[in-house]
């Protein structure tokens, strides 16, 4: 009975360790499940590991390639810009300079200055040079130098000068000059002469020059009185750069042309004139002279009895008077009423500058050059003042050699252009026209005139309708 017992729980037993067994294997097998998703894992992070350690690498070798050939790059540049500043001689911003350039016909030195000669000019000098270091000068480790080079027609401004009354003697200009050069190195005060067509062209090659030098940080152009520059400013507004390293340098007020080209324009006044120098008329002193000579005539005749008639009179020779005739009786005088002899109408004047003096041309070369249209037609400036500021970019010809006589023409056709100063023109050999040259026998032939109306002689008559702007 017991033995039946013991079986039976031993039994029971068997039973419970298989089932314990069985749970054991199936989480057995789980485990190895899980072990060996956990090898696949690992197996697949190191693959993507390994590829993603490839790519870096890659990226490594390419970057350490591009900043190897960047170096080697800038090593190169850096060898041809020293190569390029030794064959150029630049050294940047050890040098920097401002130029100032004038037109000293037209930017003329306060009279104080002038009249004291050489002990003027020097401090002329120095005085220009300090307001402009002041004005555009440098931060204090940079220093900056002021370079002037003035160009004028000396012995004319000096007669001008004395005419205008602001010298005694001519001789304080040369003098001016002379202390002026002596003051600074860098500065130059060149006598051109009787050139004007020089001047523009020393002044505006000089700044072409400067522009092109990296150490010229600016250059002030005295030139405001002067519409020939105009046109060389103007090209200079299509460069930014040109524009912003050029300034006018003003003494009278600037013309319009200049000021419509938006160029910066500055003044020192208390080194130059803001006035132009007074012209006098030519024809206003023949005026006067001959008044006065005929006051001194009258004069003398009334204090003196009138003078015998002779044949020397009339021959100017030294033949001896014939005799006079005395009549006992004197002669009878009609009654006639005395004839009221008309003063001589005097020239027109048509300002302080007067009547611009005539040009004779030859009619074929007149009719040859009329013949001449659009493009083919010769330019004035280039011709009358020398080489034309526009260069290529000019719409006339250049490339022509002409006679003297279509020379007398092409200033002809100048002169019909109508001068922006007028009377006020102080410029000698100006090439255009001071009033209508276009009047004959008090009618205005010109089928276009340009010329306002009080720039013709008054009682003037229109041949053709005029147009509403003159």
């Amino acid at each position: 009975m017991a033995s039946n017992d013991h079986s039976q729980v031993g039994g029971q037993g068997l039973v419970e360790f298989v089932d314990r067994y069985k749970q054991y294997v199936q989480q057995n097998e789980n485990t190895h499940e899980f072990i060996k998703d956990l090898l696949l894992y690992a197996d697949n992070m190191e693959s993507n590991l390994r590829r993603e350690n490839s790519q870096l690498l890659q990226l490594i070798n390419n970057t350490r390639l591009d900043l190897d050939d960047a170096t080697k790059s800038r090593r190169d540049l850096q060898l041809r810009l020293r190569d390029m500043e030794t064959r150029l001689g630049v050294v940047p911003d050890r040098n920097p300079y401002v130029m100032v350039l004038i037109d000293g016909d037209g930017l003329l030195f306060k009279e104080h200055l002038v009249r004291q000669g050489a002990a003027g000019g020097r401090k002329a000098a120095d005085e220009l040079r300090k307001a402009v270091a002041e004005k555009f000068g440098y931060a204090e480790e940079t220093p900056i130098e002021v370079v002037a080079e003035i160009v004028a027609n000396v012995s004319g401004l000096s007669k001008a000068m004395k005419r205008d009354g602001c010298l005694d003697d001519e001789n304080a200009l040369y003098d001016f000059v002379s202390g002026f050069n002596q003051a600074k190195a860098p500065f130059h005060f060149v006598d051109l002469g009787y050139s004007k067509e020089a001047a523009d062209a020393k002044i505006l090659c000089s700044a072409r020059f400067h522009l092109r030098n990296f150490n010229c940080k600016l250059i002030l152009m005295g030139v405001s009185h002067d519409v020939s520059y105009a046109p060389y400013l103007d090209h200079l507004i299509h460069d930014d750069t040109g524009k912003q390293r050029i300034i006018v340098l003003e003494g009278c007020p600037t013309v319009k042309d200049i000021v419509s080209t938006g160029i910066t324009i500055t003044s020192f006044k208390s080194i130059f004139r803001s006035d132009k120098l007074r012209v006098h008329s030519p024809q206003s002193e023949t005026t006067q002279t001959t008044q006065i000579t005929q006051t001194a005539s009258a004069s003398a005749s009334a204090s003196s009895p009138p003078p015998s008639v002779s044949y020397a009179a009339i021959t100017q020779t030294k033949a001896s008077p014939p005799p006079q005739i005395t009549l006992p009786i004197p002669l009878k005088r009609a009654n006639t009423p005395a004839r009221t002899v008309k003063p001589p109408t005097p020239a027109w004047n048509p300002g302080p500058r007067g009547l611009d003096p005539p040009i004779q041309v030859n009619p074929v070369a007149l009719e040859r050059l009329k013949k001449r249209k659009g493009g083919d037609k010769l330019c004035n400036n280039h011709f009358l003042r020398g080489p034309c500021t526009k260069g290529d970019d000019c719409d006339f010809e250049h490339n022509y050699n002409p006679t003297k006589d279509e020379k007398n023409v092409i200033a002809l056709f100048a002169r019909l252009s109508p001068c922006t100063k007028g009377q006020d023109c102080d410029i000698d050999n100006c090439i255009y026209g001071h009033h209508c040259p276009s009047v004959v026998n008090g009618v205005c032939n010109h089928p276009h005139c340009k010329f306002r109306v009080d720039e013709h002689p008054p009682g003037t008559k229109f041949k053709y309708p005029r147009h509403a702007d003159w």
